[in-house]
């Protein structure tokens, strides 16, 4: 022990370097400023090297924004040197405090063709609602016009979050058949009332042969997701219901029907197809424009084959969901469709399909419209391209390598973006439009413990340094997986 003291001891600090680190701990660990003044923090410090200078959580929150902007002029300086265009996130997220943030996120890729994502700005704001969001898009959209800075005259400026429209309409769905959740609901309140019930339940199960150890799970109120956790529960309890209902005649009465019954189990089915789908689009560290339009076209399909379900409330229930998705869909289609073609596994041929797929009558029209737009978009790149790339190939051409079929593009295009020229520089653009706020609402994550109950008095200023400098040391997955 003396002997490791001494050799901590001989060690020569660097003051600069022990502060940098000390920062950079703070905030990525979510640290409050006052860390540095914690007794045994002290204590630990000093016993590694009696030289160590202790300081304030001022100095602290100083040292922070002086990594933070010392980080922000990096960042400009990279972005300032990309070969293609810059994509953009808003989103709105309300504090513990009632203050109003909005979260800027810029999506891109670099030279090596990978996908980048970085927070740009938070920043306070006096409202938080859909029309002020639309109204400033609409102001910015302007200011880019005029400047020439947008493509085909910002007719692609904004596309809406699709996570967020998806789960509005699976909210419908979910509002359609309200009265059999409810039952549910009800039936997994009745069990888990009482320990008896509990143990009664328990003898149900024994008696039809189930042996589960994961019990029933009720959903939280305006998240899909838990309620397919529930439903898919449920319905492996269904014979235990059914036995309860025998036993408990007299006071269990929320009991579905068979019915009932198949309505869930049709809902339980498509919930599960659909969280396959938003956890697939809502990836952040992998291209997701080129994936949507076949993921959506699954869902416009389920829509289409359930028009003529044998259930009335199905079929009631498709019909309010189908007026929703195809009024957004209309407005976002040409975009994802473009960004399919530009996927070298995928190309024109899913696009035909799925326009043949959902309706022969409108294949050609489908078809027609997205070349012109294809065409229409090429000739924006290439009259304000200086140097034509000469190729022997058409992009219909070329077959995809083992990586590209995984999903891999960085390879496939860097070594084939000079071959294509203008082609790479549309796919480099088009691949990086982020069609969900998901990663930048899990910014807002650790928001939430920035701006906890606890530490509720943060300038606006260190809660963008914060959330900024985390999300630039560790990337939105460090949001995702809670590190």
């Amino acid at each position: 022990m003396v002997n490791a003291v001494a050799k901590f001891q001989a060690r020569k600090i660097d003051q600069s370097v022990f502060r940098e680190l000390v920062a950079k701990t703070i905030i990525q660990h979510d640290l409050p400023f006052s860390y540095v003044e914690y007794e045994r923090v002290r204590e630990t410090w000093k016993y590694l090297n009696a030289d160590v200078k202790f300081f304030s959580r001022n100095t602290a929150a100083a040292d922070i924004y002086k990594f933070y902007e010392i980080e922000t002029d990096k960042l400009k300086r990279e972005l300032a040197q990309l070969p293609g265009r810059i994509s953009l996130i808003t989103d709105l997220w309300s504090a513990l405090t009632h203050e109003g943030y909005m979260c800027l996120t810029a999506h891109y890729i670099d030279r090596n063709w990978k996908l980048n994502n970085k927070i740009l700005k938070v920043f306070s704001i006096t409202v938080d609602n859909a029309g002020n969001n639309d109204t400033m898009q609409e102001i910015v959209k302007s200011q880019l016009v005029l400047r020439d800075d947008l493509l085909c005259k910002g007719e692609f400026f904004h596309v809406r979050c699709a996570t967020h429209i998806l789960n509005i309409i699976v909210q419908i769905g979910l509002k359609g058949i309200g009265d059999t959740l409810e039952k549910i609901r009800e039936s997994i309140k009745y069990v888990k009332g009482s320990e008896h019930r509990e143990i009664l339940f328990a003898k149900c199960m024994e008696n039809v042969g189930i042996n589960l150890k994961a019990g029933l799970l009720l959903d939280v109120a305006n998240r899909w997701n838990s309620t397919f956790k529930m439903l898919d529960r449920a319905l492996k309890y269904r014979a235990a219901f059914g036995n309860l209902k025998v036993i408990d005649a007299k006071n269990y009465k929320f009991h579905p029907t068979d019915a009932e019954w198949h309505r869930l189990q049709q809902m339980s089915d498509f919930l599960e197809s659909f969280d396959q789908i938003t956890n697939l689009i809502s990836g952040s560290i992998y291209p997701t424009s080129n994936l949507y339009f076949m993921q959506v076209w699954k869902f416009q399909n389920w829509l289409t084959v359930n028009e003529s379900n044998q259930d009335e409330v199905i079929r009631n229930m498709i019909v309010l969901m189908k007026e929703r998705f195809d009024k957004y869909w209309a407005e976002v289609s040409n975009i994802f469709a473009i960004a399919t073609v530009f996927d070298p596994r995928l190309k024109l041929t899913l696009a035909d399909y799925c326009f043949a797929k959902l309706d022969i009558s409108t294949r050609e029209k489908g078809m027609k419209h997205l070349r012109a737009q294809l065409r229409k978009l090429f000739e924006v790149y290439e009259n304000k391209s200086n140097a034509v790339s000469p190729t022997t190939e058409s992009r219909e051409d070329v077959t995809p390598d083992d990586e590209t079929a995984k999903g891999n593009f960085s390879n496939y295009d860097v070594n084939n973006g000079p071959r294509f020229g203008k082609l790479a520089s549309m796919a480099c653009d088009i691949l990086s439009i982020p069609i969900t706020t998901v990663a930048s609402e899990s910014s807002f994550s650790i928001g939430t413990r920035v701006l906890s109950k606890y530490r509720n008095r943060l300038l606006p200023r260190n809660v963008q340094a914060l959330i900024c400098s985390r999300n630039w040391l560790k990337g939105f997955e460090s949001y995702e997986n809670g590190k």
